[in-house]
């Protein structure tokens, strides 16, 4: 036990070696695709939970959001999905004006995927097949619709490709989503919102309560998608995935963006003083 590190815990977890540390090159970030001004909006109870949140991400890099659970971040996240209304200020996306837009609207003209903070609540069905969750947010389309009918054999061979593709372990693809270890569930999810072309991804809490493997997976995935061009917000509570994926970090403190830090300039110590709403002179 006193020689254990986490490396060699991390290879006994899971039967091969894991890469702790995310390998990603410089990021070249190209023209604004997420554009956030002045945005407000209340929690379920009306109280303020965003206080005029400005923000830009990106094509090409990942901006982390970290902060303090209950400063924001989830209404944040609500607000850019379409799951919750902006009180006041614009959200565009791809220069197209998205705000209070419809869920289905930012998904596909804002061409924009989000990875739940509860996959449970909002990222899949537990009873439903895996296969078919895997068609949640395009089961409507060719080729898995034929005007009023559903084609059986393009969703579960959708599945098969994609569960393959996402190293989602499962013996079949007719099992329930939920059969599958949290890990698995969430590989699940990811699969499926980034089986599509998109612009612009919502990470929250991509990593939350799955094991070490399965991290390792969909950090390299996010960090994939970074270099396709696409614009990232990653919102977790963990500061070290923060530091570990972010190309820059925007710190949220009482529904507000108190200070955005490059990567290469940020350090435990001054995010979370940051996070404590101690902002440096």
């Amino acid at each position: 036990p006193k020689t254990a590190t986490q490396a060699t815990l991390a290879s006994l977890m899971v039967g091969r070696d894991v890469i702790l540390e995310v390998a990603k090159s410089d990021a070249h970030p190209g023209k604004a695709i997420l554009e956030m001004t002045d945005v407000f909006a209340s929690t379920d109870l009306g109280e303020p939970a965003l206080a005029g949140v400005s923000l830009s991400v990106h094509a090409g890099e990942i901006v982390g959001v970290a902060g303090v659970q209950g400063n924001g971040q989830t209404e944040l996240v609500e607000v850019l999905t379409g799951l919750r209304a902006a009180k006041g200020g614009t959200i565009r996306i791809g220069g197209k004006d998205m705000t209070n837009a419809s869920p289905r609207r930012i998904t596909e003209e804002g061409q924009s995927c989000h990875i739940p903070e509860d996959r449970h609540a909002h990222g899949m069905v537990d009873g439903y097949p895996i296969a078919d969750n895997l068609v949640l947010n395009t089961y409507y389309q060719p080729p898995f619709a034929r005007g009023v009918t559903i084609n059986r054999a393009a969703i579960e061979a959708n599945a098969k490709a994609l569960v393959e593709k996402f190293d989602v372990r499962t013996p079949s693809v007719h099992l329930s989503g939920g059969s599958l270890s949290g890990g698995n569930q969430q590989k699940m999810v990811v699969a499926r919102e980034f089986s599509r072309p998109i612009q612009l991804l919502i990470a929250a809490q991509p990593t939350r309560g799955i094991d070490v493997g399965s991290i390792e997976f969909i950090h390299q995935q996010i960090v994939a998608k970074r270099d396709e061009g696409v614009a990232v917000v990653l919102v977790s509570s963990e500061l070290d995935e923060i530091l570990a994926l972010s190309d820059r970090i925007a710190v949220m403190y009482k529904g507000e963006i108190i200070d955005i830090v490059d990567r290469d300039d940020a350090t435990r110590e001054g995010l979370g003083l940051l996070m404590a709403g101690v902002k440096e002179a």
